[in-house]
């Protein structure tokens, strides 16, 4: 099925590009596991540690993608156990919240079994002091403070592995990805503000436990054109790390 806004059809089968968007990516060790355990569907084996995973990021123009306009997304879940991005080392993902700001992105990823909502982010920084927020139904539920210093020459590219459900079946799909990260990066504070929230049981434990991450002023990434839909976990890829070159910790 199509989608129309503002005169622009989205097929939800094509591909979709994203360039330059100014993102936070990071994950954690959670204050209640077994809340986070319960938010995986039954046979996708959970992390030993229940490590949790967060996306804020901010694309500002609609000329930086290919059909969606300006926009801004949060994204959360939990990584997987046994199943890893085509790197080789990366864990998989699977989708627990997904609020974009755009009803033309949360239609699209919706139709692809994201299980998108309304919602908006924030991501600033002035000086080094990055901070990173994330409102649904106009309450803020999430808020991240921490240090982002300057791009160098690095980058670092790879995929990410993310899956969800779609029409009974578990959907997987991966998404390559550039990236220009900073140096130093910090994250000081991760605050869920609305225990109200079906994000909540994500929240981290203290004291916080940072697992690995970036911050990037230039992310490029693109949606598959077409995710495979297995009806078991993706098995390990053995591929050769492109990791080293990035000094990046794994799973970023």
């Amino acid at each position: 099925m199509e989608h129309v806004y503002g005169g622009i059809v989205l097929d939800p089968a094509a591909p979709q590009l994203v360039v330059n968007a100014r993102t936070l990516l990071f994950s954690w060790l959670p204050a209640d596991p077994d809340a986070v355990a319960a938010l995986v569907p039954a046979g996708l084996p959970v992390r030993p540690d229940h490590q949790v995973f967060l996306c804020q990021y901010v694309v500002d123009d609609e000329t930086q993608t290919s059909g969606f306009g300006a926009y801004s997304l949060t994204y959360l879940g939990v990584s997987l156990d046994g199943a890893v991005s085509p790197d080789g080392e990366t864990p998989a993902g699977w989708w627990t919240h997904y609020l974009a700001s755009s009803p033309r992105v949360r239609e699209y990823a919706a139709a692809r079994g994201a299980p998108a909502a309304p919602g908006r982010t924030t991501v600033e920084i002035r000086r080094e002091a990055l901070v990173a927020e994330t409102w649904a139904d106009d309450v803020p539920v999430i808020r991240v403070r921490g240090r982002a210093g300057h791009t160098s020459h690095t980058s670092h590219s790879g995929h990410h592995r993310y899956l969800t459900h779609q029409d009974g079946q578990v959907v997987v799909a991966d998404y390559p990805y550039v990236a220009e990260p900073v140096s130093p990066f910090e994250i000081e504070s991760v605050e869920f503000l609305a225990p109200e929230h079906p994000v909540y049981p994500l929240r981290p434990a203290n004291p916080l436990q940072v697992c690995w991450g970036f911050y990037s002023p230039r992310v490029s990434f693109a949606y598959p054109a077409r995710p495979a839909t297995p009806t078991e976990p993706p098995a390990v890829h053995h591929v050769p790390d492109r990791r080293a070159r990035s000094g990046l910790p794994s799973g970023s």
